[in-house]
């Protein structure tokens, strides 16, 4: 007998599986990578979302045989007590295109479904039908909102425009689930079943609905971190010296409102306190880990923190991505790990996280010294650092409402903080160290969003925690004016921080730039008022009172000054020539303020922060509002002053819409830039023409000009286009120079033209030349839009011109401008007086430019980029600028593979 004979034969296909035809693969492609992604329910849980594959069936079957028979019914319109195996095949054999499945993971165990099938024998747009179950322990934890916006997202990569539904009617939350999705649905009934169908464009209400779920759900899950009901202290140890120790030690010391689990497989108790051999022994429910053992040892620590349930961990265990590439690794793994059964990670080599709520009085930090009460939250990356800025603010007397060092930010970042605080009752200023920026283009979405009620003072240490040269002169001007746009209050130091900090934490907004300056000291007055002047504050000059001013001098003179219309905020200098009781000139000054609706700041014998003499009390002792902080020299009161008022002033500033320019063709625009990218997948310089068509789509028109190869074609082309003519060399060395010689101007006839374009085909060597109608005469002025590395995108403006650029003076925002924003940065250079055709003393020299079209153009190339993402640089230079308009003499344009923004799609942890 043969080998052949042995072979049992191949058992033949089921007859159910012919049904399918070939839309079912029976060998499907790799699941899309893209689309796995860690997502917080609505609770502030984490859980993992990822296309279903043909390894799913055992899986699904089990979940399916686990719902309740009324989540059955719902789902499927009657009991399907079991999946058969016809639609188990269908259910995980499918081909990510036309049929789409995604499973929502917590561990490794299916706790949702969802998918989508294209409907085939359908008119007009691509449509599909959508559907999704959600396990009955899950259900209210927004997991089908998060699986529609994933689905959503996914159908859209594959040119799907509507989903439709056909739901029970008496099925609430489903309806309720598309209904509050931020669709415009279309609904229609046929007897007990609900026909919806919707488009899945991402309008404004679509988003505005995304970002709510996505700051309600970032929210609660940096309050389940920052409130949590016990805690265990793995590493715990009885030595303060020693992390486990010193974190112990203040949870204790702190009098933490909940249980304190010390974890120490080799003692039986630690600090008085029973301790357990792993957190598995644990007898009660475990919220927050603080882990404090080696990095080697984190692998079987978090798998009991995964047996445990534990929501949160805090990792003070350092050795991992600042050692390099190997810890780098290692860190990225447990985060991962963490994220798969639901746990949010602060660290690794963190300082802690800190509540000084009474009802919570949690300081899970290594930190000495942790500030009192206050209404102030803070966040930084460095453990060190952040230990030094507790312990200052501790001296300057500024209470904290909750802290967060979050060193190598793996998980837990400032863009999650930002959400918390923003709705956290018990904060109104938010502090932020920052080291690196995440998710910039969030950052700078959220940040817009605080700061109209909260103040944000921001000081950066680099830009990027791996570079090893300090940040250039360019790279902090787009920081100086992205923060600027965003409305935060940039600092260049701690000490800078902090008295922002005590002006905003107990002091109100100033309603103006108008300082009054009171003081017993002449030299220090003046001293206050240049300080004042150079931070663009209104300031006449200082009221002397004289060396021997009295308390009453100092109650009239400050009482006056608030109350006058013509006073905006006030600064008291009080430095007494000899030693003297201070207490009674302390409570002049502080009644003297008492009914003031404006910003009070002091000098007061060179006390720092918060002096016990000038603060009011509340419940429990706790500094207040109205409490007047108090600055070493007047100078830094005046500079910190400044910062504040033009925070007041953008606050103040009425928010304005991004605005679509009318007459865009976005349609023919991501056509031409896909069959580009098809023909150069890595990117590439369009060429001229092409940049032409490009920019013409979005109404952007450059002035008329024809590409030429000899003098002939020159001379007709000028005949074509109108005398007078500029030819142009078009060599990468030739464009925009500043000396002109690859550009011949103001040509009037054709024998000029043969001449220049023999001139410029021979000087450059390159026979094609550009023979370009001449434009009006104006200001030369340059727009552009390049990536930077930690903010991604950004557009600048600044005039033409080599002493310009020497100046570096160019001002840049974050995209979408809006309309407003679009305005401001035409005015925002310091050599924007030019197009006012005035000089930067007043003096007038010319007529004032169409400043106007400027910001027209700024705005359309704001809805290129934001439309079409592969537009990777863009150049529209020069532009002249007259009272006619502004004409476009030459625009390049770049494409290159479309950046990962996670922020521009559906919700996920980045």
């Amino acid at each position: 007998m043969t080998d052949a004979e042995h072979t049992p034969p191949t058992p033949a296909p089921p007859a159910w599986l012919a049904e399918f035809g070939p839309d079912t693969p029976q060998h499907p492609p790799p699941p899309p990578q893209h689309w796995l992604a860690d997502v917080l329910a609505s609770d502030g849980g984490v859980v993992r979302l990822r296309p279903i594959t043909s390894d799913d069936a055992a899986a699904m079957e089990e979940f399916h045989s686990c719902l309740s028979d009324r989540t059955r019914y719902l789902r499927y319109f009657g009991p399907y007590p079991r999946m058969t195996p016809k639609d188990l095949y269908r259910t995980t054999h499918v081909d990510y295109h036309d049929r789409v499945g995604l499973a929502v993971e917590l561990g490794e165990v299916i706790i949702a479904v969802g998918r989508y099938e294209l409907l085939q024998d359908r008119e007009g747009p691509r449509a599909a039908e959508v559907a999704f179950v959600v396990a009955d322990a899950h259900q209210g934890r927004g997991l089908g909102s998060i699986l529609l916006e994933h689905l959503a997202g996914a159908a859209a990569e594959n040119d799907i425009d509507t989903f439709v539904a056909e739901v029970l009617a008496e099925n609430n939350t489903m309806v309720t689930v598309f209904r509050d999705a931020g669709y415009q649905m279309q609904r229609s009934r046929d007897g007990s079943v609900l026909h919806l169908e919707f488009a899945i464009d991402p309008t404004e209400a679509l988003l505005s609905v995304r970002d709510s779920r996505e700051r309600a759900s970032e929210a609660r899950s940096v309050g389940n971190l920052l409130h949590p009901k016990s805690i265990a202290v793995i590493g715990a140890t009885p030595s303060a010296g020693r992390v486990g120790g010193a974190v112990l030690a203040n949870l204790l010391s702190g009098v933490f409102q909940g249980p304190v689990f010390p974890v120490n497989p080799n003692r039986s108790s630690v600090r008085g306190v029973r301790a357990y051999g792993t957190v598995r022994d644990i007898p009660d429910e475990v919220d927050l880990a603080v882990v404090a053992v080696p990095s080697a040892e984190i692998s079987s620590v978090l798998d009991d923190c995964m047996a445990k349930g534990v929501k949160g961990l805090v990792v003070l265990t350092a050795g991992f991505s600042e050692t390099g590439p190997a810890g780098y690794a290692a860190e990225r793994e447990l985060v991962a790990a963490a994220r798969g059964h639901g746990m949010r990670v602060v660290g690794p080599s963190a300082l802690g996280i800190a509540n000084t709520d009474p009802a919570v009085s949690l300081n899970a930090t290594l930190a000495s010294v942790m500030p009192g009460r206050g209404r102030v939250g803070f966040f930084c990356q460095s453990g060190p650092l952040g230990a030094a800025i507790l312990g200052e603010a501790a001296a300057r007397r500024l209470g904290l409402s909750t802290f967060v060092s979050a060193g190598n930010r793996a998980d837990v970042s400032g863009n999650d903080l930002l959400q918390y605080w923003d709705s956290d009752p018990d904060t109104d200023v938010v502090l932020l160290y920052l080291e690196t920026f995440g998710n910039p283009r969030k950052f700078s979405r959220i940040a817009r969003r605080v700061a109209r009620a909260k103040p944000i003072v921001a000081v950066s240490s680099g830009r990027n925690a791996t570079r090893t040269t300090p940040p250039s002169s360019l790279e902090r001007s787009v920081e100086r004016d992205l923060f600027a746009q965003a409305g935060i209050v940039q600092v260049d130091t701690i000490s800078e921080l902090f008295d922002c900090a005590m002006l905003l934490a107990y002091q109100p907004l100033p309603a103006g730039p108008r300082l009054a300056v009171i003081g017993n000291s002449a030299a220090l007055g003046w001293l206050a008022v240049d300080a004042a002047r150079g931070a663009e504050l209104e300031v006449r000059d200082p009221v002397d009172l004289g060396p021997q001013a009295g308390p009453e001098d100092f109650h009239a003179a400050v009482a006056v000054a608030v109350a006058s219309d013509e006073v905006d905020a006030v600064i008291v200098i009080f430095a007494p020539p000899v030693p003297t009781a201070v207490p009674a000139y302390a409570e002049a000054i502080r009644s003297g303020a008492e009914s003031a609706a404006k910003p009070v700041l002091t000098t007061f014998v060179a006390d720092h922060g918060m002096p016990n003499l000038l603060a009011t009390r509340g419940t429990g002792g706790v500094v207040g509002n109205g409490s007047i902080p108090s600055y070493p020299d007047p100078e830094r009161a005046a500079r910190a002053l400044g910062r504040v008022q033009r925070y007041a002033q953008w606050r103040d500033t009425p928010v304005s819409a991004t605005r679509r320019p009318p007459g865009l063709d976005t349609e023919l625009a991501r056509n031409l830039v896909q069959q580009w990218m098809t023909r150069s997948p890595e990117g590439d310089w369009l060429g001229d023409l092409e940049a032409v068509r490009l920019l013409d789509c979005y109404g952007i028109g450059v002035v008329e000009f024809r590409e030429v190869r000899d003098a002939a074609g020159a001379v007709a082309a000028a005949a074509e286009l109108g005398y007078p003519v500029a030819a142009k060399a078009t060599g990468e060395l030739w464009r925009n120079r500043s000396d002109l010689n690859g550009v011949r101007l103001d040509l009037w006839r054709p024998s000029a033209v043969e001449r220049a374009y023999a001139d410029l085909a021979e000087v450059s060597g390159d026979e094609v030349v550009h023979i370009q109608r001449m434009a009006t005469k104006g200001v030369g002025c340059v727009l552009r839009v390049q990536d930077d590395p930690s903010f991604g995108s950004v557009i600048s403006f600044g005039l033409s011109g080599t002493i310009i650029d020497l100046l570096g003076d160019r001002v840049y925002r974050a995209l979408p401008l809006s309309e407003a924003e679009s305005i401001a940065l035409i005015d925002a250079p310091r050599a924007a007086p030019l197009l006012d055709g005035r000089t930067g003393s007043g003096r007038t020299i010319g007529e004032p430019v169409d400043k106007s079209a400027l910001s027209e153009l700024a705005q359309r190339i704001s809805a290129l980029c934001d439309d079409l993402p592969e537009v990777r640089e863009l150049a529209i230079e020069p532009i002249l600028a007259s009272p006619e308009g502004a004409a476009v003499l030459y625009g390049r344009v770049r494409i290159g593979p479309e950046p990962n923004h996670f922020d521009l799609g559906p919700r996920r942890l980045g």
